[in-house]
């Protein structure tokens, strides 16, 4: 039977206790610690504190039985875009953005990447309006276009200016983690040499979004030629990208930018997904470095659906479970130059995801419509920040509301996350 264990009867026993919350029993997964195997997991202040086969519960002002299911570090998707709630039509305006915290804990992730949805010119109103206000840690590659990304602004080249850029990501080191291009139609290098550029400046890697492919500017020679190791080509599966030769096996150039270091990340979307590109690869060892989402309003709604799902989608394609989770933690923050996310080691800040892995019959589409049939499913349980419960899907985290006092409101609860408290407490609505 699952339990939630509170220790609020023995003051003296609160007060000794020396851990926050404990996540006992679960199959906790952390692949830059090599971790796969069930274990205990301690949070105090906000933080790991330590990972053990069994930790006494008595050492924890909260337990939580999370037997039977999945502790992962909180996933870390590095392609949305959340520069919401702005005026406009197009991504940098809020038009297809989404707000981060309604869709990021719910799926298991605590840390995104926003991809180029700003530019160096409005990144200030994007940090203002959602990553200061966000409990979501969101990072960002900075479009080298200064007005970001949306419709005719990304083909002027005039507003490519890679000092601009650096100087910006120079400004905000901890929250600018690269530069990105999308969708140039134009013949020229230029989008992808300005990126560059601005890599260089600050020592960053670029995200390509490679827009039009025209023959004038091969996508063979971006990733063997043009990328520099640790630059990432994000839509991998995209059906444009000329993967397959006319046998269906995968070109062997892909392998050789492999090789040089390119990263390959998945990049989903609305439209950059299909069967037939990324069935044929995996099956051939061509699988992505990184699992992202492409999230916005109109790729959440189809599709793509969420983090879980795409990492679902993975799993039914043969990726082992580990693997799986390596891509969508310990890899994309090695991608971005942030090795103290995506793990669970002692002193690491506490994101954590609760994963459940559900066995049955389930259907997943590319972004054509095209379905297939799986037969796994993960779903979030629970999500851990900073040392705080921000998704439980089942109450895991909570006591059975007919065994505390009348007057109970979360006083004393460790984990208490401040959500809740947005509804009504003692009769009056918190504004």
């Amino acid at each position: 039977m699952r339990f939630v264990l509170f220790l609020l009867l023995s003051p003296l026993a609160f007060a000794q206790a020396q851990y926050d919350l404990l996540l006992k029993g679960g199959h906790v997964i952390d692949p830059k610690n090599h971790i796969d195997a069930v274990r205990d997991v301690a949070v105090e202040g906000g933080r790991i504190a330590a990972i053990e086969e069994n930790i006494p519960a008595s050492r924890a002002r909260k337990v939580v039985d999370v037997g039977g299911l999945y502790v992962t570090p909180g996933l870390l998707d590095i392609h949305v875009h959340v520069f919401a709630g702005g005026m406009g039509n197009s991504y940098a305006s809020g038009r297809l953005s989404v707000y981060p915290d309604g869709f990021t804990f719910r799926s298991g992730v605590t840390t995104v990447v926003d991809a180029g949805t700003s530019g160096w010119r409005n990144f200030p109103e994007f940090k203002a309006r959602v990553i200061d206000r966000a409990r979501t840690r969101v990072l960002a590659l900075l479009n080298i276009v200064g007005a970001g990304m949306g419709g005719a602004v990304e083909q002027n080249k005039e507003d490519m200016d890679p000092k601009e850029a650096a100087d910006m990501a120079k400004q905000h080191p901890d929250i600018i983690v690269g530069f990105k291009t999308a969708h140039f139609a134009g013949p020229e290098w230029i989008a992808v040499d300005n990126a560059i550029e601005a890599g260089k400046m600050t020592d960053r890697p670029i995200m390509v979004d490679f827009g039009m492919f025209r023959p004038e500017r091969p996508f063979e020679d971006l990733v063997t030629k043009r990328l520099r190791p640790g630059d990432i080509y994000t839509h991998t599966y995209l059906a444009a990208v000329p993967m397959l030769d006319a046998r269906k096996k995968v070109r062997p150039y892909l392998f050789e930018a492999r090789k040089r270091g390119v990263i390959f990340d998945v990049g989903h979307g609305g439209g950059s997904f299909v069967w037939r590109q990324a069935a044929p690869a995996m099956q051939q060892g061509f699988v992505p470095d990184s699992i992202s989402t492409d999230l916005h309003y109109t790729s959440m709604n189809a599709g793509m659906k969420d983090m879980l799902n795409v990492m679902s989608k993975f799993l039914n394609m043969g990726m082992k479970l580990d693997d799986v989770i390596l891509r969508s933690t310990w890899n994309p923050a090695k991608e971005i130059k942030r090795q103290e996310l995506g793990n669970l080691s002692v002193g690491a800040g506490a994101d954590i995801a609760v994963l459940r892995l559900e066995n049955g019959k389930f259907g997943f589409v590319d972004v054509y419509g095209a379905r297939m049939d799986g037969s796994q499913k993960l779903v979030a349980e629970m999500t851990v920040r900073d040392g705080k419960v921000v998704w439980d899907l089942n109450g895991l985290a909570r006591e059975d509301w007919r065994k505390l006092p009348d007057n109970y409101m979360g006083q004393g609860d460790p984990s208490w996350d401040g959500i809740a408290s947005e509804g009504r407490r003692g009769g009056r609505r918190r504004r």
